[in-house]
């Protein structure tokens, strides 16, 4: 049997430990996403319809309000008390818009967002310490706010390619993490 293998060890429902070897797959490069010419032009379409401003600030709004513990990375943007203080605050607005802005590098570079998103993971790593998972919980209310502002036009399939760009994208910021 040609090509390399690979060691697999799975826990299985009874807690126990299995091992197969499994050959590993030809040509896998790890800098490149396969995009489909639909998930391309349903994530351009995406950003040319949505409001940044609007969206930006709408998704790191309901991120700090849903998910509290997040505050604490913007100790710097006053009061972050309660939902209205957050919604009406205009230093959450802006970092909105610079959510926004570091999103649409990436539409522009789809091909290689993790060499995009290089300094800014470095950022948020080493200088910021930001939890990782928080990456996660801002992509899932950017999704929700997309979502309302898109709505029949979100359908499962845009839903789809809009997950799987939010999902390089998070992928791509927590790469300095490991």
């Amino acid at each position: 049997m040609g090509g390399a293998q690979l060691d697999v060890y799975k826990v299985d429902l009874l807690g126990l430990l299995t091992h197969t070897r499994q050959r590993k797959q030809p040509n896998q490069n790890s800098k490149m996403v396969k995009w489909s010419d639909f998930e391309r032009a349903a994530i351009q379409d995406i950003f040319s319809k949505i409001n940044y401003d609007v969206v930006g600030c709408a998704a790191l709004s309901r991120c700090l309000i849903v998910y509290p513990w997040t505050q604490r990375y913007f100790g710097g943007f006053g009061n972050l008390y309660n939902a209205a203080a957050i919604t009406s605050n205009p230093k959450v607005a802006a970092h909105g818009k610079v959510i926004m802005a570091g999103l649409e590098k990436a539409v522009k570079n789809m091909d290689d967002i993790k060499t995009t998103y290089k300094d800014l993971s470095v950022l948020h790593s080493e200088k910021l310490q930001v939890d990782p998972d928080n990456f996660n919980l801002l992509a899932d209310c950017l999704t929700i706010v997309v979502a309302g502002q898109m709505g029949a036009a979100f359908t499962p399939e845009v839903h789809g390619a809009f997950q799987k760009f939010l999902a390089v994208v998070v992928a791509s910021l927590r790469k300095q993490y490991h």
